[in-house]
This record gives C-alpha cells, sequence and structure tokens, in this order.
C-alpha cells in the first residue's frame, strides 16, 4: 500500500499554471494590454471574415447612391462615385494589416539577424553597418520611406520595402545591443568550450536569447507602419485609387470636408486610429512588463 503524502510535502509542491492562466493574470493587472489585444483581434476579425458578409463590391459604383449619408442600406454611407463606404474599410483593413505585418516581420527578420551578426563578430563589419544605421536614423522613418517609394514606383511590394527598409535600423540597434551582452555570459563560453563553431554559437545559442527587445518592438512597428502606408496612400504614394486602402478614403473624403459628407473621411481616420493604437498599447505593455522584470 502506498504511503500518503504528508500534508507539508503537498504544500511546496507548486500547482501547475496554465498559459490561460497566465494570460488571465497579465490581462487583469494590465487593462492596457486587454484593451489593445481586444482592437487587435476586432480588426484581425474583421480582416478575416469582413469580406464575406458586406453584398457590395469595394470598386463597383452605382451613381444612383453617390454621396448619400448613413443609412439603413449603407451603414458608413457611399462615396461620391455610390460605392459602400463599409465595404471599401473592411476591405482596406484587411489590406492594411498584411501590408503592416509584412513590413513588421520583414524589418523583425532582417535587422534582426544583420544585429546578431555585428553583435557576435564586431570589428569592421560592425562598424560599417552600424555607420548606416546612423544614416538611415538621421532621417524620420516616414521621410524616409515617402522617399524610397517615390523612386521604386506606386505599387504593394515597393511599399512594403520602403517602410521596412526605413525600419529595420531600429531592430539592428537593438538586437546588437543585447549580442554585446550575450556574447560575454558563461553559456556562451560554455558553448565555444565543446568546439561549437562560430556560427552555430551566434544563430542557435545567442541569437534567440537576444531577440527579446525586437520582440517588444515588432509591436509598436507593425502601428507605426499602418499609419505610414496610410500616410502615403493620403499623399498619393505606394497605393492610389481606386484599391481600397485607409489611406486612400481619406484622402478621398478630404475633398468633400467643406461640402459636409463627413461620413466619406471619418470612418477610415478612425479605423487608422484605432488600429494604431490597438498594437501601440500592446507594445507598450509589453515594454512596460520587461523593464519591471530587469534588475535595477
Amino acid at each position: 500500500m502506498d504511503a500518503a503524502v504528508p500534508a507539508s510535502a503537498a504544500k511546496i509542491i507548486p500547482a501547475p499554471s496554465s498559459r490561460a492562466a497566465r494570460l488571465a493574470r497579465l490581462l487583469r493587472r494590465r487593462p492596457s494590454f486587454a484593451l489593445g489585444l481586444a482592437i487587435v483581434l476586432f480588426f484581425v476579425l474583421v480582416a478575416l471574415f469582413g469580406p464575406s458578409l458586406t453584398p457590395y463590391e469595394p470598386t463597383k459604383t452605382n451613381p444612383r447612391s453617390a454621396l448619400d449619408a448613413p443609412s439603413s442600406t449603407f451603414p458608413f454611407g457611399t462615396d461620391r462615385f455610390g460605392r459602400d463606404v463599409l465595404t471599401r474599410v473592411i476591405y482596406a483593413t484587411r489590406l492594411d494589416l498584411v501590408i503592416s505585418a509584412s513590413v513588421a516581420l520583414t524589418a523583425f527578420a532582417i535587422g534582426s539577424l544583420i544585429g546578431g551578426i555585428v553583435g557576435y563578430y564586431g570589428g569592421w563589419l560592425d562598424d560599417i553597418v552600424m555607420r548606416v544605421a546612423d544614416v538611415l536614423f538621421a532621417f524620420p522613418a516616414f521621410i524616409l520611406a515617402m522617399a524610397i517609394t517615390g523612386v521604386l514606383g506606386d505599387s504593394v511590394p515597393n511599399v512594403i520595402i520602403a517602410i521596412a527598409t526605413a525600419y529595420t535600423p531600429f531592430f539592428i540597434r537593438l538586437t546588437r545591443g543585447e549580442m554585446l551582452a550575450r556574447r560575454r555570459q558563461q553559456y556562451a563560453d560554455a558553448a565555444r568550450s565543446v568546439g561549437n563553431p562560430r556560427a552555430r554559437i551566434m544563430l542557435v545559442h545567442l541569437l534567440p536569447n537576444a531577440l527579446t527587445p525586437s520582440l517588444m518592438q515588432a509591436p509598436l512597428v507593425f502601428g507605426w507602419a499602418i499609419l505610414d502606408v496610410a500616410g502615403l496612400a493620403f499623399l498619393g504614394l505606394g497605393i492610389t485609387p481606386p484599391t481600397a486602402e485607409w489611406g486612400v478614403l481619406v484622402s478621398e473624403g478630404a475633398q468633400h470636408i467643406v461640402t459636409g459628407e463627413w461620413w466619406i473621411w471619418l470612418f477610415p481616420g478612425a479605423a487608422i486610429v484605432l488600429a494604431s493604437l490597438g498594437f501601440s498599447l500592446i507594445g507598450d505593455s509589453l515594454r512596460d512588463i520587461r523593464s519591471q522584470r530587469e534588475p535595477g
């Protein structure tokens, strides 16, 4: 017969904590993170399922319904061509999120890899890369993206390349700084002592542990990319009419501000603000959590 476990021993055995429980505690302790996550999830659901729920096409015109105010038939009203604004906002949500996600992932992947390499190997390569990064940092990200888009031309891939190029130096600097600290730690020395090649030490042992600051920065870059994509489109760069994109919709609505058709610019403008706010709240919350966990 098995002996019973003493009550004192049972008390010192920690109860398993599930990921759902940890997430629930995080949401309770960080209302801003919960709000940001709710906003982002809302836009993701709109992007995934919204186009299948609207009966209209984003680019199909209907002159008989031009400039109709919001109603039960057209909840967000129509533009000067009779296109349903709600439908265009929904399709623009999918496009803007895809572009912004591509920007954030591209900048994160390339910047983190370059930052890890130069931070580990150092030397002349580090000097060259960081001087180039300093030159890019001298320009505001939006201005740099605008210049690159103007050179490459108007298309979705070119917009992704332009904005990702503007934000890649952020990840280079973050990962490089973390790699400089990680390469001197004991587990790095242990990996060298057993004969691991330098490339394996950098890629397998050090780089995954040096990505935390960049991961905290990625949601912020996602939100900034939303603003940049819309800003470029508003200026007539990157995404152009009649494509349904938030910046394009705001630009079209700006032509009707003085004539009173407020709904054409208000709803896509609100989508830009809310989406960027959601990602900013998530990024700020994650950064605050990391700073509190770091030793003072």
